[in-house]
């Protein structure tokens, strides 16, 4: 059972699980003054994530160092409709890879696949490394397609971007978790959210193979826009939805869907 007192103090900072972050708390602590430190670091803000320094994410424990982006229940729906996606063998890239969590999944769970990841931010890339390439993947550094071996033009299959896609308005309404503990650069999506979209789109149609398939989160209320964005690049379109997980994802082609 969860220390009483820890609990109370994780209800009174307002976080709704508290027994069940308590006890994934304690179970990460060496030790009572280590807990107290997390615990403490939990109720001032921190997410959960970065205080215990991984997330569960599509059956794997990916590490997340602060600062870094922590990979969302949601886009494990993302990351699901890519591994049925992609063929035993298949070149496999993560574009926006944050902490790598899409590229380890592939790894994990399509055999053979050749899995490449990207970002430009320098403390997600030492995350991402540490969660990829053990597993026999490879992650640069730098922005979008800019960092990635040349010779994979024309040959990726399965390429994931889980773009910023928040309005630059709305990025000041989201949870202060996000908000103040997570890089700028991985939520705001410029005026409307799509702009990053539309530069993943444009460098799609060179990178990937004959009838791959680039694979997208977005929201609800932007999915219009978002399909338009990708079709306006000559690539083919379908919209997935997942109600339980709230996740809306855009899966478009090189060719016929």
């Amino acid at each position: 059972m969860p220390d009483p007192g820890v609990v109370e103090r994780l209800r009174a900072a307002g976080c709704v699980f508290a027994e069940e972050e308590a006890e994934l708390l304690h179970a990460a602590a060496a030790g009572p003054a280590e807990l107290a430190a997390m615990v403490e670091r939990r109720a001032a803000g921190l997410p959960l994530e970065h205080v215990v320094g991984w997330a569960e994410f599509g059956g794997l424990r990916i590490e997340v160092d602060a600062g870094v982006f922590v990979p969302r229940r949601r886009t494990e729906f993302l990351v699901a409709q890519a591994v049925s996606l992609a063929r035993p063998g298949a070149v496999c890239v993560d574009l926006c890879c944050g902490s790598g969590a899409a590229g380890a999944v592939l790894l994990a769970s399509v055999e053979g696949a050749e899995v490449y990841a990207s970002d430009l931010e320098p403390a997600a890339v030492r995350c991402a490394r540490r969660n990829v390439e053990p597993r026999g993947g490879r992650v640069y550094e730098g922005d979008l397609f800019a960092p990635l071996p040349a010779g994979l033009r024309g040959r990726i299959e399965v390429l994931v971007a889980n773009v910023p896609y928040v309005p630059s308005a709305d990025v000041a309404l989201l949870p202060a978790e996000a908000r103040e503990h997570e890089p700028l650069v991985a939520l705001d999506g410029g005026t409307d959210g799509l702009d990053v979209l539309r530069r993943v789109a444009a460098g799609a149609v060179e990178w990937l193979a004959p009838g791959g398939h680039l694979l997208v989160e977005t929201s609800e209320r932007q999915t219009a826009r978002a399909v338009a964005a990708v079709t306006e690049r000559g690539l083919t379109a379908r919209v997935l939805e997942d109600e339980e997980l709230y996740a809306t994802v855009i899966v478009a082609a090189r060719g016929a869907v």
